[in-house]
């Protein structure tokens, strides 16, 4: 009997001694400078993590570096951050063009999207907005579709790229409407933001919180947010059922993740503390300034967030037969 239960007492033993190791490593957390990996200096997916950094600085009493890797819509970041130790010192921010569309883009992808991560928290979200030149004859949704109908395939729309929100955004609108705009990428959605003021393109499906500054000043129309309601962050744009197309949803979002593997009791630490900064009044009025909003959520409700992203933008993508080499 001895010789029979001996295995299963060193298996409890050890068991309960990963358990305490995985507290330990919980409260322990982090005893040493902890890195963001995220897109471009001065990037949407930029703001965030900076003000983050600042925050838990002070909650953490431990350095947080900022590590931006631009490049290929953020897939380079990402894949860093996939083959990074699971021990809660390397954090990536993520969004729908490194999380919830590549898989379904390019042929081979370094990294696995679901399986290579631990979802933290979902940090923020900007409404996308439809804008348009201010010389197209249009000033609201209804009469943009119309306009873009009678000249199928003779409107440009620019995006920040292929497989990002602003492209996906398009191809959404044209699986809805019926409309047949002409997918126009550029290097960014600043560029994007650009070709439109100039004229290069009539349309372009951009975030709130690169369109907002432009709108203010006339140079640009923003006739509908593609959201259920409108944004408070842009408050005087319409929403898509306002503007007579219910159902259509998009959004730009950015969150937080760590390396799969990552012990529980550190993911939870994240989460908690991340959440404190993005609650307060300070969080509020910052991303508001910048046309984004605080979207904390527990680290199970941001998986099940990610799942429904990937599923929506996957058949967007399969539809309309969108590929990237």
């Amino acid at each position: 009997m001895r010789l029979i239960n001996f295995p299963a007492a060193a298996v409890l033993s050890l068991l309960s001694l990963s358990v305490a190791q995985a507290a330990d490593a919980g409260r322990d957390y982090p005893n040493r400078p902890v890195r963001i990996i995220t897109g471009s200096p001065g990037s949407t997916s930029d703001i965030v993590p900076r003000f983050l950094a600042s925050k838990l600085t002070v909650i953490w009493g431990q350095q947080i570096v900022v590590d931006n890797r631009p490049g290929a819509g953020g897939i380079i970041g990402t894949e860093i951050g996939a083959k990074s130790a699971p021990d809660g010192y390397t954090l990536t921010v993520g969004h729908i063009g490194t999380h919830a569309a590549p898989q379904f883009l390019f042929k081979k992808l370094n990294y696995d999207p679901i399986k290579d991560f631990q979802p933290i928290t979902l940090l923020s979200i900007s409404g996308i907005a439809l804008a348009v030149n201010a010389s197209v004859p249009a000033n609201n949704l209804k009469e943009f579709i119309a306009y873009a109908k009678g000249k199928p395939g003779g409107i440009n729309y620019g995006s920040a790229g292929g497989g990002t929100s602003s492209q996906l955004s398009g191809e959404l609108f044209n699986q809805m409407t019926g409309a047949k705009l002409t997918h126009i990428p550029y290097k960014g959605a600043g560029f994007a933001l650009q070709a439109l003021i100039a004229g290069e393109v009539q349309a372009a499906f951009l975030s709130t919180t690169t369109a907002s500054a432009q709108v203010k000043t006339g140079r640009i129309k923003a006739l509908a947010v593609l959201s259920p309601q409108r944004f408070s962050a842009a408050p005087d744009v319409p929403s898509a059922p306002e503007s007579g197309l219910p159902g259509i949803e998009s959004n730009v979002w950015f969150g937080l993740f760590a390396p799969a593997g990552t012990p529980k009791a550190i993911v939870a630490k994240i989460n908690r503390d991340v959440v404190t900064a993005l609650t307060t009044p300070e969080a509020r009025e910052a991303l508001l300034s910048q046309g984004a909003e605080a979207a904390p959520m527990t680290p199970d409700e941001y998986a099940v967030f990610l799942k429904k992203e990937i599923d929506k933008w996957g058949k967007v993508i399969k539809d309309a037969g969108i590929r990237s080499e």
